[in-house]
């Protein structure tokens, strides 16, 4: 079995609730819909006060080159225009609706028959249907599906790479979503191949999927130009430029774009809702996120609909557990710790993972011993010990030297650190700083070139 040639660990796996079958999240009276949604700029309402929407609705419109339609999740009237805190507990706006049965937007395609046969055959028409349905990416990056599917001038794909390897520990969404929609998710990435205009898809899984690897592997043999790759098990085998290096060989340059290597990579809940959008003219407004813990009562897989709020599924999952030390949006290497629970289902949850006291607690950090163990574990073959000593300093210009822009926040660092230093919280403040540092030094380049070329023309 293939896998990435560098770094890596191999953190308990923790599946509690693989195999638990999806079960969709009862609606509220009330949902709120962030506008906050995609990686880039926020999206902007475009619906008030007293509005009647229905499930499938676009109550939101890009807000940037890096954003996204957002649809409302549920029928009814739309109450305000407020704000929320989102898993981080920044807040941020949100659309309220009152909820007044379940209507759905006659267009949506409500069967269950699969659909082979593409609806959409044009490019140019399957990407521009993605972009009205509000596709992201669903790994939890939320990079705006479209963009992805428009690589620069120059690069041209030649692969399309499915990200199935959920590779992060407790969660099981894409497992789940995989053994219940296996063929939908093919014809989704039909579809993908056939925006890119390539002959060719690799489906990444990891070998703790047996059932989800056998399931695939025969359906995908009625596919043409299909393929599923079982991948040893590493952590962070799921990482886009560490699948790409597993799947084809090949590596992204440093500071490079994954294109560069002919590869698009998307997640395989990003498949699965490329269909819907395609064959149901469905847009994205629920998806699968997997609420789990150890002394979770019922760790569960369920289809929720954008805006619920996270209390009403851990609630529905059995309720917060007494010895409850953290709660974390996503899993326990690259999700974040949430201040509280008041905050709602967006595309990119793919999961809740509530940590009991005894395992949620830092342990006390020790002097670096130059054991060279964070160096081992990186997956981008980065020095971490050096790189979070000089966020730590402020010592940017050698942050940059070190290559800081290249660390993907894996965690990896910190989890093998047998010294206990949070050396990823170092490289995520740092990181943050070298990458404004040289986005106003490339903004001032460009300002002097073209002042320089506007002189010339004027002499």
């Amino acid at each position: 079995m293939k896998t990435f040639r560098m770094g890596g660990v191999h953190p308990a796996a923790n599946k509690l609730s693989a195999g638990v079958a999806i079960r969709p999240a009862d609606i509220p009276e009330v949902v709120a819909i962030p506008m906050a949604q995609n990686l880039g700029a926020p999206s902007k309402p475009v619906v008030a006060k007293g509005d009647k929407v229905k499930v499938g609705t676009v109550i939101a419109e890009p807000g940037g080159f890096l954003s996204s339609y957002i649809h409302s999740s549920v029928s009814g009237t739309v109450d305000k225009i407020d704000s929320v805190p989102d898993a981080t507990g920044k807040k941020v706006p949100a659309v309220f609706i009152k909820v007044e049965g379940d209507e759905w937007e006659e267009s949506i395609d409500r069967s269950a028959t699969v659909e082979r046969q593409l609806k959409i055959t044009d490019p140019k028409e399957l990407v521009d249907r993605i972009f009205k349905s509000g596709i992201v990416g669903m790994g939890g990056a939320t990079f705006p599906t479209q963009v992805k599917l428009a690589p620069p001038p120059g690069m041209k794909c030649e692969v399309v790479i499915i990200n199935a390897v959920e590779c992060e520990p407790y969660l099981t969404s894409d497992h789940s979503l995989m053994l219940e929609h296996a063929e939908e998710i093919l014809v989704g990435v039909t579809a993908l191949m056939r925006a890119m205009q390539v002959e060719r898809a690799i489906i990444g899984i990891e070998a703790n999927k047996p059932d989800a690897i056998a399931l695939m592997t025969e359906k995908a043999s009625t596919f043409s130009g299909i393929t599923i790759q079982p991948l040893k098990l590493k952590y962070p085998q799921g990482g886009e430029k560490q699948l790409i290096d597993a799947c084809i060989g090949k590596q992204v340059p440093s500071g490079g774009l994954p294109i560069a290597t002919g590869a698009l990579v998307q997640n395989v809940g990003t498949a699965f809702a490329v269909y819907q959008a395609v064959q149901k003219n469905k847009p994205l407004f629920e998806r699968i996120v997997t609420v789990t813990g150890k002394s979770l009562k019922q760790p569960s897989n369920f289809l929720a609909r954008i805006g619920v709020p996270i209390a009403n599924l851990i609630e529905a999952a059995g309720g917060l557990p007494e010895d409850t030390g953290k709660v974390i949006s996503g899993g326990p290497m690259m999700g974040k710790a949430m201040p509280a629970v008041n905050s709602y289902m967006v595309k990119g949850c793919s999961g809740i993972l509530i940590m009991p006291s005894a395992e949620a607690q830092r342990k006390e950090a020790q002097p670096c011993i130059r054991c060279a163990k964070c160096v081992d574990a990186c997956p981008m073959g980065l020095s971490p010990l050096f790189i979070s000593k000089y966020s730590q300093k402020h010592m940017w210009a050698e942050a940059e030297e070190e290559r800081i822009y290249d660390c993907i926040e894996c965690g990896s660092c910190s989890f093998t650190c047998p010294s206990h230093r949070p050396l990823l919280d170092w490289i995520r403040q740092g990181k943050g700083k070298v990458m404004g540092i040289m986005r106003q030094r490339a903004a001032e380049a460009k300002a002097k070139a073209e002042a320089e070329k506007a002189k010339a023309e004027n002499k």
